[in-house]
């Protein structure tokens, strides 16, 4: 392992690698334990998360489930509650594997707010976007929609009185791959410190069919590219990426391409500055 190596999954508190289901499965109670700790120290009853139909979304669906559940059994209390919130612009072209989460989730609740609407209006009254190429103009919307779902989830839990869960982890915090102030923001991070191949295994651990946890990853936040993968955005695997986390051997043009990225977006992983 580099230097850097060492230094970024430090940063970012990568855990080590399962080598057993059995590490899974602690790794699965230690996620749950933190939801339920998360609740009862804020003391809000309430979990909401926008469900894409992604491996990630679903994962960390199913964990707010099932703490959830537990807390209602323990504390005898019915207030707790899971939302999970459909959040397409106008129809999502992979609906069909958003469904297959959502039935693998099982949330108490299930709403649908399409942010399309709110995109369009807010595009109307930015004159900045006229002036931008088509392909900019896509890639700056895309990012307004990321912006709007989290808007979105935020205005549910304000109402519910609740906490809004992100689904960032290791593999994608590393390459900067969400949006500030945007998908970059929640309450709490359950997945936060696990490697892309780790997150698949939770999910397939838990249940989830083969379907949602093999997924192509994708944001699909561009019009002009719609279902665009992750991989093919950061330049790199997910493979490459989970191995250079971990401490493994990779490619010198992967090695490169990482560190670059993570170096560039460490903007992305901190507070706002301040004099």
């Amino acid at each position: 392992m580099s230097n850097r190596q060492a230094e970024i999954a430090k940063a970012l508190g990568v855990i080590a690698p399962f080598t057993s289901d059995a590490d899974v499965d602690a790794e699965i109670a230690r996620r749950i334990a933190f939801i339920k700790d998360t609740l009862t120290a804020s003391h809000t009853k309430v979990l909401v998360l926008g469900i894409s139909g992604g491996v990630d979304s679903s994962a960390a669906g199913r964990l707010a489930q099932l703490a959830v559940e537990q807390l209602r059994a323990e504390k005898q209390d019915q207030d707790y509650r899971f939302i999970a919130i459909r959040l397409p612009h106008n129809v999502q072209h992979d609906e069909s594997d958003a469904q297959a989460a959502l039935a693998f989730i099982d949330a108490d609740e299930v709403q649908t707010i399409d942010i399309a609407p709110a995109v369009s209006g807010l595009a109307k009254q930015v004159g900045e976007l006229g002036e931008l190429t088509s392909a900019r103009r896509d890639f700056v919307l895309g990012n307004t929609k990321a912006r709007m779902r989290m808007l979105a989830q935020y205005t549910v839990a304000n109402a519910r009185n609740g906490l809004v869960i992100g689904t960032d982890h290791a593999a994608e915090a590393v390459m900067g791959f969400f949006t500030k102030f945007g998908d970059g923001a929640c309450d709490l991070a359950p997945l936060s410190g696990l490697v892309k191949g780790q997150v698949r295994r939770i999910a397939e651990r838990l249940g989830a069919p083969t379907a949602v946890f093999s997924k192509v990853p994708t944001a699909d936040l561009e019009d002009e590219r719609p279902g665009i993968p992750d991989e093919q955005v950061h330049g790199v695997s997910y493979e490459d990426i989970d191995a250079f986390l971990q401490g493994k051997p990779v490619s010198d043009s992967a090695y490169q391409t990482i560190v670059q990225t993570y170096d560039k977006t460490q903007h992305k992983r901190e507070l706002p500055l301040v004099p």
